[in-house]
């Protein structure tokens, strides 16, 4: 049987490649959409205002998914620490009325955030206690609660830092960097906050797998514990470009709305154990490069 797979923010950076990498593999793909306008993948778009509950349930009645990968968030941090009731409607109402609508399907897989904890040692574990400092942290952190208390079949995803290229989704550190770096300019970057940058179509190849044994719990798909100044400092590498471009800068310099977690990187050591590692972050950075190039001349 086919499975018929349910991907919200199809439009996004992470939703994009889920949608693209899921057809590839042969899932029957039903992706939502709000105000971008769809890329050119050839699944059912469907429009989909999470702010509307009805909307929600609506939709997912019609498309009757096997599948549900829950990608759509608002993920602007300072806009969350500023329209707080937004980003309470996105990131919590919207997954709690998703879920419940979903409990008949056989796996909800819900994509949620190393901003969960509050930073001070890094490395953290799927069973450590979140504690998030800013208020999106608090809405997602939310939204998992929503999920693991609404079914049993539900698989919680942290990841961090998301990069990579895609014709919809908005521009990240990552591809910001690769611009500047291959123009020969300058790129700032914080030598004191530290993440798992996570790349996101190699993520959504590993989404497959986790789909494919049903996986369920809370599992950390992640990238190697850096600095943003040590990811800038490689892609440099991988460029071929002088490390001087980057220049060091400290998070506190950068006078952001919202506090953010000094070290949130995640053990990723479960992931390990289920055949579900990232590749190493150089090979992940070259194929960005490469993804780039051909995403840019429409292919």
């Amino acid at each position: 049987m086919i499975l018929r797979i349910l991907v919200t923010g199809g439009t996004g950076l992470l939703g994009y490649w889920v949608t693209r990498v899921f057809r590839d593999r042969g899932f029957d793909v039903y992706a939502t959409y709000h105000e971008k306008t769809p890329p050119k993948v050839d699944v059912k778009w469907i429009r989909l205002d999470l702010e509307s509950l009805e909307n929600i349930v609506n939709t997912v009645y019609e498309v009757k998914p096997n599948i549900v990968i829950h990608t759509a968030a608002y993920t602007d941090v300072d806009g969350c620490e500023v329209n707080r009731e937004k980003a309470y409607r996105v990131n919590y109402l919207a997954t709690k009325a998703l879920v419940k609508a979903s409990k008949d399907a056989e796996l909800f897989m819900y994509i949620s955030t190393d901003y969960v904890f509050d930073g001070v040692r890094g490395m953290y574990g799927e069973s450590d206690v979140p504690a998030p400092i800013n208020y999106y942290g608090l809405t997602k952190l939310l939204g998992e609660v929503a999920v693991a208390s609404t079914t049993n079949n539900s698989c919680i995803i942290r990841v961090s830092g998301l990069y990579g290229y895609s014709p919809t989704g908005k521009k990240n550190f990552g591809v910001i960097a690769l611009e500047k770096l291959s123009r020969g300019e300058p790129v700032e970057a914080f030598i004191n906050q530290w993440l798992s940058p996570t790349y996101v179509k190699f993520l959504a190849e590993k989404l497959v797998g986790v789909v494919e044994v049903k996986n369920t719990g809370v599992i950390h798909i992640a990238g190697e514990r850096l600095s943003r100044y040590e990811f800038a400092l490689i892609l440099a590498d991988v460029l071929g470009v002088s490390r001087d471009l980057v220049k060091p800068k400290r998070l506190e310099e950068a006078k952001l709305i919202a506090p953010r977690p000094r070290d949130s990187s995640l053990d990723t050591s479960k992931a390990r154990e289920l055949g579900l590692t990232l590749p190493p972050v150089r090979e992940c950075l070259r194929d960005m490069v490469l993804t780039r190039g051909k995403l840019v001349e429409g292919v």
